[in-house]
């Protein structure tokens, strides 16, 4: 029951969260009482943004879970980013946009070893654009699963995020739904599905990360799923 209430943070939001308190703690000492309010409001609102859930990640194999919360965005084919070397050829992507309220922590859509981790620096023009998946500065992981079938993602930086966070390396094993990284304000996660994976959400969805099954990857012998409402 405690655990409704008390949802764990994440350690790297500690000092955002510290500075907060710190700033409204001297505002309140210094007589500064217009100012402590705001603060006290923005010092909650780190708290909130830094919140780490945990989530019941699904185990079947097969699956494709989003790597962030958030809204979908966007549905497109796309070519994959070149750094992730998956071809030239269009992929449907996902994209999903991650307000500042939304939790900002990445997972993994599915388990499998890293194959790619590389950063681009790049532009901070509004995560919600479509041009944001060239322009914007980003972090690209390719991931590869025991079939060989390689998953790709991309964390973009937005206007307000200035700070992608990656915990992962080449040839580093993860679980489905296992984080991946993190990132500071308000931003974008794409995902670029495999083909014949089969699409099992729409624009306008809101996801949450490690939980909800975004695709179901074509195999021979899968059985396919219903299509799952939100």
């Amino acid at each position: 029951m405690l655990a409704n209430f008390f949802v764990p943070i994440l350690q790297d939001g500690w000092r955002f969260i510290a500075i907060f308190a710190g700033v409204t703690f001297l505002a309140a000492l210094t007589g500064f009482a217009w100012l402590f309010w705001p603060l006290f409001v923005l010092t909650l609102w780190s708290i909130y943004f830094f919140r780490d859930p945990p989530r019941g990640v699904p185990q079947e194999d097969g699956l494709l879970v989003a790597p962030a919360d958030g809204l979908v965005q966007m549905v497109v084919d796309a070519v994959p980013p070149a750094e992730l070397g998956m071809g030239d050829r269009r992929l449907t992507r996902v994209s999903i946009f991650l307000s500042v309220f939304d939790v900002h922590i990445n997972r993994s859509p599915c388990a499998g070893t890293v194959d790619v981790v590389a950063y681009r620096p790049g532009k901070f023009v509004n995560a919600a654009a479509d041009k944001a998946s060239e322009d914007n500065e980003r972090m690209a992981i390719a991931l590869k699963r025991n079939d060989g079938v390689t998953v790709g993602f991309v964390q973009i930086a937005g206007w307000v995020a200035r700070r992608i966070v990656c915990y992962v390396k080449p040839g580093q094993v993860l679980a489905v739904g296992e984080r991946f990284g993190h990132i500071r304000f308000g931003s974008r996660t794409d995902l670029y599905l495999p083909v014949g994976a089969r699409l099992l959400v729409a624009p306008g969805q809101r996801m949450i990360g490690g939980e909800t099954v975004i695709a179901e990857l074509a195999a021979a012998d899968a059985t396919p799923r219903a299509a799952i409402e939100f």
